[in-house]
């Protein structure tokens, strides 16, 4: 007999500490995921994002996509709009900065 554990994304979050994953975009090429991870990992990620005033966007959905891809490797073409959402949401922020 096999145990099966559910749990919700809000408890497994607690469990394993906060997750983070980077996207970095050179205008003429693929977006990529250069950095990802959890817990302390991910904690180092957070803390240098905001030391270098890097944006921050919190979405669980394209994070756990991101999370499930190797790093290096080019975003599929299927999450380009979110992340094209993205980039437009930094852009106006830059403007306004």
């Amino acid at each position: 007999m096999m145990a099966t554990n559910y749990y919700n994304q809000k408890q497994r979050r607690v469990q394993n500490g906060p997750t983070a994953a980077v996207v970095k975009y050179d205008e003429g090429e693929a977006p990529r995921v250069t950095a990802q991870g959890t817990g302390e990992v991910a904690k180092q990620i957070l803390e240098m994002a905001e030391e270098n005033d890097i944006y921050l966007q919190e979405d669980p959905g394209l994070l756990e996509s991101l999370l499930d891809m190797d790093l290096g490797e080019n975003v599929p073409p299927q999450l380009y709009s979110v992340i094209a959402e993205v980039l437009l949401l930094i852009e106006e922020m830059e403007k306004k900065y």
